[in-house]
């Protein structure tokens, strides 16, 4: 395969058309044309078809593209690699997009490890938060070396990713000391009538849960929806509701929020994922991440 007329067509895609890719190539777009051309012909498959005044993939393009995805990531590792070989002092670039709706709390642990002084030479962490669909499209374009996430990336995006299972944790309910003294009975059915707050709809956590209450007959009192889950439980910490947090987090949010865990459920789950577009983790930050994760984070909840 020639490698220049797959720099070529993966630059067309990207651009979505010869005429803006031409422009970034310095070459004329009948250059361009001829060039993928040739690599059709040798791949026995049209790439492109006519949309328009512009050009769209076929399906047989969305598959090329995935893969001169991988080529050029794996090229641009490779640059990197030898250019830090020079110089072992020069720190590890680590970029990580953190999907808002992860929790900080599991954010920090599952990072941490990633700083650790025994991967060799320093690390530099460049550390985004946004929307996951997002932080996928950073990552399909080689900004980002991993998306941690509450959820996995679908197929139906149509980005070559690959889903890292970090670990599972069941959910807690917590509230303060004197919203807990004003319940009535035991968990569950002391949630009936009680002042909650809750996830946004957005979250993964949030269908399960309303899942759960309609399973259990329960209706609380709903007081507030909170997209960031600091903000609820900061909240919670003031006796506004009843809320809920990875059971992982147990010592941790009862001892910062000074809360308590009035019960606990494994049918409501939230999952954890490493995204990158490697199959197999080469990365030394994501592999101490992984490794540390199921060892000590979820170890004893797998």
């Amino acid at each position: 395969m020639n490698f220049k007329h797959l720099r070529y067509f993966w630059t067309v895609a990207k651009a979505g058309g010869v005429v803006r890719a031409g422009e970034q190539l310095h070459t004329t777009p009948q250059t361009l044309s001829g060039q993928i051309r040739l690599l059709e012909e040798w791949l026995g498959h049209d790439l492109f078809r006519k949309r328009g005044r512009g050009l769209e993939l076929t399906s047989e393009g969305r598959v090329a593209l995935g893969y001169a995805e991988q080529i050029f990531a794996l090229g641009d590792e490779l640059e990197q690699s030898v250019k830090l070989a020079r110089n072992q002092a020069r720190p590890l670039e680590f970029r990580v997009g953190v999907a808002d709706s992860v929790a900080k709390s599991v954010a920090y642990h599952l990072l941490e490890p990633a700083l650790a002084p025994d991967l060799g030479r320093p690390v530099h962490m460049l550390c985004h938060e946004g929307k996951f669909p997002e932080l996928i499209a950073q990552l399909s374009l080689n900004r980002l070396d991993l998306v941690l996430a509450d959820e996995p990336v679908s197929k139906k995006i149509g980005v070559k990713a690959f889903n890292h299972q970090l670990g599972v944790s069941g959910m807690s309910f917590l509230c303060s000391p004197a919203l807990r003294s004003q319940l009535k009975g035991d968990f569950p059915g002391c949630l009936q009538g009680a002042p909650m707050l809750i996830q946004g709809p957005m979250s993964s956590v949030r269908q399960q849960l309303d899942h759960w209450l309609n399973k259990h007959q329960l209706r609380p009192r709903l007081v507030g929806e909170f997209d960031d889950s600091a903000l609820m439980n900061a909240f919670g910490r003031k006796g506004r509701g009843v809320f809920t947090s990875p059971t992982v987090l147990d010592a941790e949010t009862t001892s910062q929020y000074g809360v308590e865990v009035i019960g606990r459920s494994t049918e409501l789950v939230e999952e954890f994922f490493a995204i990158s577009v490697e199959r197999r983790i080469t990365h030394p930050c994501v592999a101490a991440m992984t490794r540390t994760a199921k060892a000590d984070l979820f170890g004893k909840y797998q």
